[in-house]
């Protein structure tokens, strides 16, 4: 009896969420339950904790001679390849039915193992209500569950049930409507809210409220209201212009033009800068998203080696670095070239703030910076989207420094200066008066 009482309290002390069930000795260590709680599943364990599942599971397997099997999706689907509004709707408080039918929908309440599969497709009921799933063995090895693939058979087996790895989220069409239905009633039931009308005092009637922008509009803010602070700054600043009706998928079309980067050749590292050593990938997606457009001058990975070190050390200096070649237009080759051409000399904004590039015809070409830091064009419009520009140079472009402009400062030493004493008008009309009288005054000094 004292063994007993011991084990009851070491399984409490691990498994806390199963206390109810162990304390009536409905279930052992050895369940698949328990087995599911502790294996490399995580997500999908913990989404059956937050659907309150584990009493009905739990009495699934009681009283279910035949066991049960679970197909359980791989972490990442359920953590990065899920769509977010999905995940945010699931986890919704009053969507914990459509949880449970999606969760249920993955176990099939008779042990299924790969021996029983056989050439062609099988129907097996699962504990959603009215759902099934289908199972097709492809060959002796490999086998799919509706449209995920099975890709660790028999991942756990326990007396009571098996668990197979699967590389997807199966989702019935119950919990899609759900969703759908869900998604379309916000968008078209919310009602707008509007400011109650103002008058004009001038002319006595309502003001006419400014006309809304229409989609693809440009933002009314300049960029650099919308660009996220630096690590000085606080607080954060206030949603850019066009709020959460985005027009633009700015960070699909960040990646895809990273993507292109990488199959172009010759500017992994610009592509690496961008995702890896700093988070500028995301910001030009969200200013992209906003309505902004985006040229980048892109130095090709011979440049890019030139670089020292401590150019690339220092806090803050990639992002000081890339800013410089992130111009707030939309130029392509031919605009460059053709501006060029016609104006000599053309000045571009840049995100680093106050500098500007400057760029000028050189050889048949558009040659950005001047002296040493120059840079020509060298692969024009390696991506081009209507809100993204990239063109490669082969250099890395620097502001012009104002010291080293203008030389070293030399500190002059300050000259002593002897003050004159000034004589006044009143001064000098007292010392002609004494003079006439032929008289001195040892108040007034007229030397």
């Amino acid at each position: 009896m004292d063994f007993r009482i011991y084990g009851v309290t070491i399984l409490l002390f691990l498994f806390p969420t199963l206390t109810f069930s162990i304390s009536q000795g409905q279930i052992n260590s050895n369940s698949i339950l328990v087995a599911l709680l502790d294996s490399h599943y995580t997500e999908l364990a913990e989404l059956v904790e937050k659907a309150m599942l584990l009493q009905t599971l739990e009495n699934t397997v009681m009283n279910n001679s035949n066991n049960i099997t679970i197909f359980a999706p791989r972490n990442e689907a359920l953590e990065r390849d899920l769509d977010p509004d999905f995940k945010r709707f699931l986890l919704e408080p009053r969507n914990l039915h459509s949880l449970q039918t999606l969760l249920l929908s993955h176990i099939v309440p008779k042990r299924i193992t790969k021996p029983e599969f056989k050439t062609g497709s099988t129907r097996h009921r699962t504990l959603a209500s009215h759902h099934h799933l289908t199972l097709q063995a492809l060959n002796l090895t490999h086998w799919n569950v509706e449209s995920s693939r099975v890709i660790n058979p028999n991942s756990v087996t326990r007396p009571d049930g098996v668990i197979h790895g699967i590389d997807t989220l199966l989702i019935p069409r119950s919990v899609q409507d759900e969703f759908n239905r869900r998604r379309n009633l916000i968008s078209i039931a919310a009602v707008k809210p509007e400011p109650s009308p103002e008058v004009d005092p001038r002319t006595h009637r309502l003001k006419k409220p400014a006309p809304a922008a229409p989609a693809g509009a440009p933002p009314a803010l300049p960029i650099y209201d919308a660009m996220a602070p630096g690590p000085s700054l606080a607080p954060a600043p206030a949603p850019g212009p066009g709020g959460s009706h985005k027009h633009f998928n700015g960070e699909k079309q960040v990646k895809d033009f990273i993507e292109t980067l990488l199959h172009y050749g010759g500017y992994n590292e610009m592509a690496d800068i961008l995702v890896n050593l700093t988070s500028l990938a995301m910001e030009m997606g969200r200013l992209v998203s906003e309505g902004y457009v985006l040229t980048v001058l892109a130095p090709n990975d011979e440049a890019m080696a030139k670089l020292a070190t401590e150019q690339l050390s220092e806090p803050g200096s990639p992002e000081q670095i890339m800013y410089y070649h992130l111009i707030p237009e939309y130029q392509t080759e031919e605009s460059m070239y053709n501006a060029v051409r016609r104006f000599g000399k053309v000045r571009y904004d840049t995100l680093r703030l106050p500098h500007k590039v400057t760029a000028q015809e050189a050889d048949g070409s558009v040659k950005f910076g001047h002296g040493d830091t120059s840079a020509y064009l060298f692969d024009p419009d390696i991506y081009t989207d209507g809100r993204i520009s990239v063109q490669g140079i082969d250099g890395v472009l620097f502001p012009p420094q104002e010291e080293e402009a203008a030389g070293p400062v030399t500190r002059a030493q300050p000259a002593k200066v002897v003050v004159k004493q000034r004589r006044g008008k009143l001064l000098e009309t007292a010392c002609w008066m004494l003079g006439s009288f032929g008289q001195n005054s040892r108040f007034i000094s007229c030397q």
